[in-house]
């Protein structure tokens, strides 16, 4: 179960705990009371002919009388209680028990009046003190059932986050988003208009009212919807998709309204939906039943977003990286109008993005963020961030002051292929097996024209991979070609026909070669029309197969189509294996070399690779040559 879910959990009253508390503080204000009302003297009871007596005899220093009590201080300082009749006064009593005039003279006698709140407190409060408390007890556990019920009645409003336009602690404006020049400029209109209206207004022009930010994880999506928020200076509601839908029926469209509700009310402002594929999926599908909890959501989000009461001051913002599974009726004008892509940075974005993660952060003089930009082509946002921090993590942990090139290189692959296993030992034949393996990988993808060149080939285990050739294209490319697919297969290839060719036998270490070249020919098939079989057809969309159009779905192709799509990708990879045993064999000694190598040092970067190689008379590629 999800920890916030936990923590959200109404609680229940515990009876018990609370009966147990009520006992105790019951007990000591028992105690409290006891040792308050006790009377510290020892006081003995006394008859009215004891205190005549007293007074004959002289004994009695005092007399003091409240109400029938009659309180008598005798000289050797004790004390004795004694009642009188409720008709009479002390002093006719007395006379009749013999004391004159003079006798009870002599004696103070002090008549205290029996009322006043301290009297009546002292002698109410053994009574009323277990009811108060009973009361107490009563009013808390109706306050905590109370409380419950009122929890169930707030299921129903919206659970954001605000982001006040005066926090600093919490700003980030455009300065802080490095690339994605298009989409900050398509956003700075909308800052612009909820800075000055005015200004389209007059021309006649209408503000998108909702702008949905498309793109693969990590490409800074939220961070850009925040930046929005910083550079307008206007109220910023943020929340989860998945924050609207509960187990209770209607909780979500509930939630929804309550939320712009608040947003209206602090008008101009921005809400920001991230994720929210989570509720604003294609209508219909079937899952969940025709009239499901998260259906009503997305209809009340539709209603509200353009319905009959729109809001011009209040624009909606929404992320996600499934644009391709939300209901058309969401993404239409007058909705979400503006649909702004985030691709992955290239070179001089990542080079910029470096740049903002590096503040703060002490280098050392040979830390190059042009060549840490160059080495990750694909990279993320998110991706490079995380390559700084463990860059800065790795040199904490040798006790540096400085972050070098070097630890920057290390955290380039640690967050490619995860860390080191320097304990996973591999015995002196599988240590071979493995530098045969990625010597093969290495020596195709040099020898192929369109292979992107080898950096580095290491043996050492790195996540779940034994080891590694890394490969990295020489400039940025957004097409790719099929002469580049099929070298690339090939290249994966290699690994397998170099150990079969060695060892004539295969371990299981080229099983994620295997599919990976498989996936990559299933696509060039199926997806990219670059089969010559079957011809340019689409069979398949980007995601795999779907269902009911948009989901999972049946097979949209006969089995005869079936049977050729198999058959072409059979063809594609014995192929791709036949160029990579052709390699193998026709450089045979370069193939011995790099693997003797790797066994004696475990890893080679570019120039000692490239060393061994054109000592095989073979050239390193010096440009790239998919642009041919």
């Amino acid at each position: 179960m999800d920890k916030n879910k936990k923590k959200n959990k109404p609680k229940i009253p515990n009876i018990g705990n609370q009966i147990i508390i009520a006992i105790f503080i019951f007990i000591s204000i028992t105690i409290v009371y006891s040792l308050v009302a006790k009377t510290p003297e020892t006081v003995k009871h006394l008859t009215i002919s004891d205190v005549a007596k007293g007074v004959i005899d002289g004994t009695t220093q005092k007399i003091d009388v409240v109400g029938q009590d009659v309180t008598v201080t005798f000289k050797d300082n004790t004390k004795g209680i004694a009642m009188k009749e409720a008709e009479s006064s002390l002093s006719d009593t007395l006379y009749r028990y013999g004391v004159t005039p003079a006798e009870l003279a002599s004696t103070p006698i002090e008549v205290k009046d029996q009322s006043g709140f301290g009297y009546w407190l002292l002698n109410i409060l053994p009574f009323l003190l277990p009811v108060l408390l009973i009361i107490f007890f009563i009013w808390m556990l109706t306050r905590q059932v109370k409380g419950q019920g009122m929890q169930a009645f707030t299921f129903g409003q919206s659970k954001a986050r605000i982001t006040n336009p005066d926090d600093k602690n919490n700003r980030v404006t455009f300065k802080d988003v490095a690339g994605a020049k298009e989409a900050k400029e398509e956003l700075k209109e909308i800052v612009d208009f909820l800075k000055n209206p005015k200004k389209f207004l007059d021309i006649g022009a209408r503000i998108p009212k909702g702008v949905i930010l498309t793109g693969a994880p990590g490409t800074g999506k939220t961070l850009l919807a925040r930046a929005v928020a910083g550079e307008a200076s206007v109220p910023f509601f943020h929340l989860s998709g998945s924050e609207f839908v509960e187990m209770f029926v209607g909780v979500g469209a509930s939630r929804v309204r309550d939320l712009f509700k608040m947003a209206k009310k602090a008008a101009p402002s921005i809400i920001f939906i991230d994720e929210i594929d989570a509720v604003g999926r294609v209508r219909g599908s079937g899952v969940g039943g025709g009239n499901d909890e998260r259906e009503q959501t997305l209809n009340q989000i539709l209603v509200e977003m353009d319905g009959f009461e729109p809001n011009e001051k209040v624009i909606v913002m929404a992320a996600t990286n499934r644009s391709d599974v939300l209901d058309p009726a969401l993404l239409r004008p007058g909705r979400f109008d503006r649909r702004v892509l985030l691709d992955l940075p290239d070179r001089s974005d990542r080079e910029e993005i470096l740049t903002i993660h590096s503040d703060k952060k002490p280098f050392a003089e040979d830390v190059n963020l042009k060549i840490i930009a160059e080495r990750t082509p694909g990279f993320s946002g998110a991706d490079l961030y995380s390559l700084m921090n463990e860059g800065a993590i790795l040199a904490a942990r040798e006790d540096r002051k400085k972050i070098a090139q070097f630890d920057l290189i290390r955290s380039i692959e640690k967050v490619m292929m995860g860390p080191e296993r320097k304990s996973h030992l591999l015995s002196i034949k599988e240590k071979k097996i493995t530098a045969y393996h990625e010597a093969g990988h290495a020596l195709v993808a040099s020898v192929l024209p369109y292979a992107d060149p080898v950096h580095k080939v290491s043996i050492v285990s790195r996540g779940s991979a034994g080891g590694y050739t890394l490969k990295l294209p020489l400039e940025e490319r957004r097409l790719q070609s099929k002469k580049e697919f099929l070298d690339d297969i090939a290249m994966a290839m290699g690994g397998y026909a170099a150990e079969k060719m060695i060892f004539g036998d295969i371990t299981t270490g080229p099983s994620n070669d295997l599919q990976v070249a498989t996936s990559m020919a299933r696509a060039m098939v199926t997806r990219w029309g670059m089969s010559d079989e079957i011809g340019p057809i689409a069979l398949e969309s980007d995601g795999g197969r779907t269902m009911f159009g948009r989901g999972v779905s049946d097979q949209e192709y006969s089995e005869r189509v079936s049977a050729l799509i198999d058959g072409e990708v059979s063809n594609i990879m014995n192929n791709a294996l036949a160029v990579a045993n052709q390699v193998l064999t026709d450089k045979r000694k370069a193939l011995d070399d790099i693997a003797m190598k790797l066994v004696e040092v475990e890893t080679l970067e570019q120039d000692e690779y490239n060393q061994i190689i054109i000592a095989n008379g073979i050239m390193p590629k010096k440009k790239d040559l998919s642009a041919e």
